[in-house]
């Protein structure tokens, strides 16, 4: 249970596994069923669904299970668990103690887990998490040992494969909202939410900085809105009028958004218009546009804390320093904490990748080939696959 038509972090997380488990030879004597849970659904999401994915969903939500042969796993933030804070199929469907067991599979962005989650994570019979970091951070906050399983995060290499797609013209999707036209430019590439903890703030004013119209750099940044208005062009302007920065004598360095929907079948056409990936976040569960974008053999740019670390080296990536920990002051992880991405190092590391391209091309071959070897689907469906098999041992 997953909330797989809602197109965010979660649902491509929940898809992710699926697509590594349906069909897996271990688990030939298994029925595989998903049903949605957690985030709203999106009929652009769906609409924008592989014909091959779309088929599948409906056939693995019309399979049925019978309850006491049946491991659930409810794969959303705990609030989302049986019984939901917020309106929500509940996961399990009904109580606990009727199936064979649950598993919770979640993840957090900041240094620790709250009291009310501490809880329900521990009402299940296991919690999955992606990352060394999560099981730290679990367990440190109150989440029983015993319980905390790491179970890492597929990614579809055979999708995002570079040799597979021609670049999307990205100056026909997006909006140029700050500087003027570059004819050919070096394209740096973001893909967030427009929330804080994205590090959107620190991507500009490290972008802004470093770079003028004459350096022949482009920045895109496909978003869109969080709890928030989607006038992004206002949002940027403002922040720069009231940064301080100068503007350069040549003119800004270009910056545009793409802030309307962009079907998962185009996805890694995006990643193959771009010639580096950028994402100075102040946390992250897993990072998963990090893990397509190296993927897709791009040189990528990321705050060295939380999730990334699980797979982010100095061999497959430029991994960002981070200044100092800072407290959340706002929403329902206020009093956490994150990290401070470094800006004077992210204005090095984009220079860098920019200024030097068989370096940062090579970086890139390497991201793709870790990918393969640590978070291909078959290797994260056989450890997947396994853990089921020694609950139903048990």
């Amino acid at each position: 249970m997953a909330p797989f038509l809602s197109g965010g972090g979660y649902s491509s997380e929940g898809w992710s596994y699926i697509l590594a488990l349906h069909g897996h030879r271990k688990m030939q004597s298994l029925r595989l069923a998903i049903e949605h849970h957690g985030d709203l659904e999106s009929l652009e999401f769906w609409q924008g669904l592989p014909l091959d994915m779309k088929n599948l969903a409906l056939e693995l939500y019309q399979t049925r299970c019978r309850m006491n042969e049946t491991i659930v796993i409810c794969h959303s933030e705990p609030g989302a668990w049986f019984p939901p804070m917020f309106e929500t199929n509940p996961c399990p469907p009904s109580l606990y103690h009727h199936f064979k067991s649950v598993i919770g599979r979640t993840m957090f962005e900041t240094d620790r887990v709250n009291d009310e989650h501490v809880e329900r994570c521990n009402t299940m019979d296991y919690v999955w998490v992606p990352t060394e970091f999560h099981m730290s951070t679990f367990v440190q906050s109150g989440v029983d040992p015993s319980k905390v399983v790491k179970i890492v995060q597929p990614v579809d290499v055979k999708f995002f494969d570079p040799v597979r797609y021609k670049p999307l013209d990205l100056a026909s999707r997006a909006k140029l909202v700050l500087g003027s036209c570059v004819r050919k430019s070096f394209v740096f590439l973001s893909i967030f939410k427009w929330e804080y903890r994205k590090g959107w703030d620190v991507l500009l004013k490290a972008y802004l900085k470093e770079f003028s119209k004459d350096d022949g750099v482009s920045l895109y940044l496909l978003t869109n809105a969080y709890h928030t208005d989607n006038n992004f062009r206002k949002k940027i302007l403002d922040f720069v009028k009231n940064s301080g920065m100068v503007e350069p004598v040549s003119g800004w360095a270009p910056v545009y958004v793409i802030d309307t929907h962009i079907a998962l079948s185009d996805l890694p056409r995006v990643y193959s218009a771009a010639d580096a990936f950028v994402l100075p976040s102040r946390g992250e569960g897993w990072g998963r546009p990090l893990v397509e974008a190296m993927s897709m053999a791009l040189p990528v740019i990321a705050t060295n804390w939380s999730g990334p670390t699980e797979y982010l080296t100095y061999d497959n990536s430029y991994p960002l320093p981070v200044d100092r920990m800072s407290e959340v002051t706002e929403g329902p992880f206020k009093g956490h904490l994150w990290a401070e991405p470094s800006e004077d190092k992210l204005k090095v590391l984009m220079r860098q990748v920019m200024s030097n391209l068989p370096e940062a091309t090579a970086i890139g071959r390497k991201a793709r080939e870790d990918m393969i070897r640590w978070f291909s689907p078959e290797i994260v469906a056989d450890i997947v696959a396994d853990h089921i098999q020694n609950i139903l041992g048990q």
